[in-house]
């Protein structure tokens, strides 16, 4: 009988290049999303969870929590497999909430990494990725930057 071992499907520190970027599949922001990280965040705010009070409101309709949106999009990197299995950490984040995001908007990321520092003695490297959050009319709506650390490619 053969074992079945987990090989890691991400990039390795070393396969990253200044100027890649990549563009992640969308999704589509539904009222559960807000309910449901309300209830996670405890952020109850009138302008996410209050149809009547929003719609009063500057907006005229529900706005998505901006860290909800963030948490999406974390997801949807993820879902790129570009670290699966890789990752050491996710070590900072700098953002921008540009626009607001309303219940059935589309989301989706493009990623470009700047910049690659090694960092041998934490077994891999930093990199830092410019991360532009589009809607459906490729408006951007979030703009921000993240630094990882991921793995060195096994010798």
């Amino acid at each position: 009988m053969s074992s079945l071992t987990f090989r890691p499907r991400g990039q390795y520190y070393e396969a990253f290049e200044i100027g890649q970027t990549l563009v992640t599949a969308g999704r589509t922001i539904t009222e559960s999303d807000i309910v449901n990280f309300a209830g996670i965040s405890g952020d109850f705010n009138q302008m996410h969870v209050d149809a009547q009070y929003a719609a009063a409101g500057e907006f005229g309709q529900r706005v998505a929590h901006g860290l909800l949106v963030v948490s999406i999009v974390t997801g949807l990197i993820v879902q790129t497999g570009l670290m699966e299995g890789t990752v050491l950490a996710f070590r900072e984040l700098d953002w921008k909430f540009s626009q607001a995001v309303f219940i059935g908007d589309t989301v989706r990321a493009k990623i470009e990494i700047t910049g690659l520092k090694a960092l041998p003695r934490l077994g891999g490297g930093s990199i830092n990725a410019k991360i532009t959050v589009l809607n459906q009319n490729d408006q951007a709506v979030h703009r921000g930057n993240m630094v990882l650390l991921m793995r060195s490619e096994p010798e």
